[in-house]
């Protein structure tokens, strides 16, 4: 098992129990001296960065900057295969294991010389209840 620092593992306690919201460093270090475990900034963005390298955290880049959410998969020290699927419409940013994505990521591989890193793979489209809403507009 990795090492684990007291300030890592209350960063990782705090994404897990909130495991469906993506947060940011300054949301975490906020988060974490509300909760009286005071954490600087710094730290936050060492840990949360060793903590996606370790798989344990899934680090999403996006136009407002890096986001970090606890990974759901990960089970114990080995790292399974996962991505991430992102609402355009509600943002909500689910986890999904899906073995039907390796023939594709050996397809680009083999035939594209193109290796994807699946721990940060992000599609974005609607959920179902945001496709509901709006083929139900569509609708009226």
């Amino acid at each position: 098992m990795a090492y684990s620092t007291k300030q890592q593992q209350a960063i990782l306690n705090c994404l897990e129990a909130r495991r469906s919201t993506p947060m940011s460093a300054a949301d975490l270090a906020a988060e974490l001296r509300r909760l009286g475990e005071p954490v600087g900034l710094a730290t936050v963005y060492r840990q949360t960065e060793k903590l996606a390298a370790m798989g344990r955290v899934h680090k999403i880049n996006t136009e407002e900057g890096a986001y970090f959410q606890y990974c759901t998969h990960h089970s114990g020290e080995e790292k399974q295969d996962c991505l991430l699927l992102k609402c355009e419409s509600c943002g909500r940013i689910a986890h999904l294991d899906c073995t039907h994505l390796q023939p594709l990521y050996r397809h680009l591989q083999k035939e594209h010389h193109f290796v994807v890193d699946h721990r940060r793979t992000l599609f974005t489209g609607l959920c179902e209840a945001c496709a509901e809403k709006e083929q139900a507009h569509g609708e009226k």
